[in-house]
């Protein structure tokens, strides 16, 4: 089975503070933010919901993604998280029964 890189957005809460990130393990990722071994600031504003994923192939493509994401203005990223997830709600307990997602 090929590898898959997921480009994340995790939140605080809905229009709250965000963090968006780019790993080839969602779940052990998500788990590192929640439990503080993740980014300090994901830890320190406790954005732990996660709102949005998007899958890659190529690790390049994530990258690039997560870059192009990050320049964006905040209104566009709403936008997109809005797009999939309008209540913006966790999506952790969804991915975590998926095999494919690890």
């Amino acid at each position: 089975m090929a590898r898959r890189y997921s480009v994340y957005i995790l939140a605080s809460r809905p229009f709250g503070p965000i963090y968006i990130g780019v790993t080839n393990n969602l779940i052990e990722r998500i788990i590192e933010h929640r439990e503080g071994r993740g980014s300090r600031y994901v830890f320190k504003y406790k954005i732990f919901r996660l709102v949005c994923v998007e899958d890659y192939d190529r690790i390049e493509d994530a990258i690039a993604r997560e870059k192009r994401l990050k320049r964006w203005k905040r209104v566009w990223k709403d936008e997109l998280i809005e797009k999939t997830n309008p209540d913006w709600h966790d999506l952790f307990d969804q991915i975590k029964g998926d095999p494919l997602s690890n």
